[in-house]
């Protein structure tokens, strides 16, 4: 075990002698921590009333970069359940979850999705692409993992986590087909998707785009002054007249690119605002899984040429 990994266990064991005793379980309602909202919004809609749940990264902020504060250190230590997505996606928290995971009810649940429905990436060997959520069949898979995470938990709650999962799994196949059936209608010489970073790579598989980031499959990769030009060209090449920012990643590189295409004479404009590693405000429709993947193909759809309602496919978008 390196020096870093003893420091962070470390801190973590300190952390827990301060707790107040008793264990959680003890409490009515199970304590759930999930890193992304998304883990979160899955938890809840598993677990109903028999959970409170917590989400460590709130609307806008980039899973990638994020580090674990003290108090995210002491509410892990204390929940009756951890759950974090993995596939490298919480990378500066790798470490720590890997040694928390020796101590308790900590589930990462990604990784177990079977490998030949994961996307691989030349930049990152032996890694797998995390952006698993854009598409809500495979997504699925994981409500699945996180039915089973709080099964072994809570056994006693069994027959109502699986009621709940199948209900929040019916909902996520009439937004698998919604979202298939607004994408199709955007023309085919149409369906390129140009975002901040390559975080579309799953949706794209699924609804047939082309999709290309600014970015890596990590926003902790930089965008160099080659990579703009190069995606610049691409706007002119082909004509691309729409690209899109995202919630969680500065707009700075689209808006370079904006300006470099200006410059050749080639009008690009903004076609919307994207949720990719983070979900809309807490508290909104937007805020919630279906709601992210519902105004990502509204948006995406209307922008390119398409056609669906402007409120989406349960009158909800704001």
């Amino acid at each position: 075990m390196n020096h870093a990994r003893r420091s962070i266990l470390a801190a973590a064991a300190a952390f827990v002698l301060l707790l107040p005793s008793g264990p959680a379980a003890a409490q009515d309602r199970l304590d759930v921590v999930a890193t992304t909202g998304m883990i979160a919004d899955a938890a809840r809609q598993v677990g109903g009333e028999a959970v409170t749940v917590r989400a460590l990264m709130g609307p806008g902020v980039d899973p990638h970069a994020y580090r674990q504060t003290r108090s995210d250190i002491v509410a892990m230590a204390n929940a009756d359940l951890v759950l974090w997505h993995g596939l490298y996606l919480e990378a500066q928290m790798e470490d720590f979850m890997r040694g928390l995971e020796e101590r308790g009810n900590v589930v990462a649940v990604a990784e177990s999705l079977p490998r030949n429905l994961l996307i691989g990436h030349e930049d990152y060997k032996d890694k797998f692409d995390p952006h698993v959520w854009m598409n809500p069949n495979l997504w699925a898979r994981v409500v699945l993992n996180v039915r089973d995470a709080l099964i072994a938990v809570r056994p006693e709650g069994e027959a109502a986590f699986r009621t709940n999962a199948e209900r929040h799994l019916a909902e996520l196949e009439g937004l698998a087909q919604y979202t298939a059936t607004v994408l199709s209608s955007v023309p085919a010489e149409s369906r390129v998707l140009l975002t901040a970073h390559d975080a579309f790579n799953y949706f794209g598989n699924a609804y047939g785009f082309e999709v290309t980031g600014i970015q890596g499959i990590s926003t902790e990769s930089e965008a160099g002054l080659q990579r703009i030009a190069q995606m610049v060209d691409l706007l002119v090449d082909r004509d691309i007249r729409a690209v899109f920012v995202e919630s969680s990643v500065s707009d700075r590189n689209i808006r370079a690119l904006i300006e470099g295409a200006g410059a050749r004479g080639h009008e690009v404009v903004i076609g919307g605002e994207l949720f990719s590693d983070a979900m809309g405000a807490d508290g909104t429709y937007e805020g919630t899984y279906l709601g992210m993947i519902d105004h990502n193909a509204t948006v995406i759809a209307r922008a390119l040429g398409g056609e669906a309602p402007e409120r989406g496919m349960s009158d909800l978008l704001n």
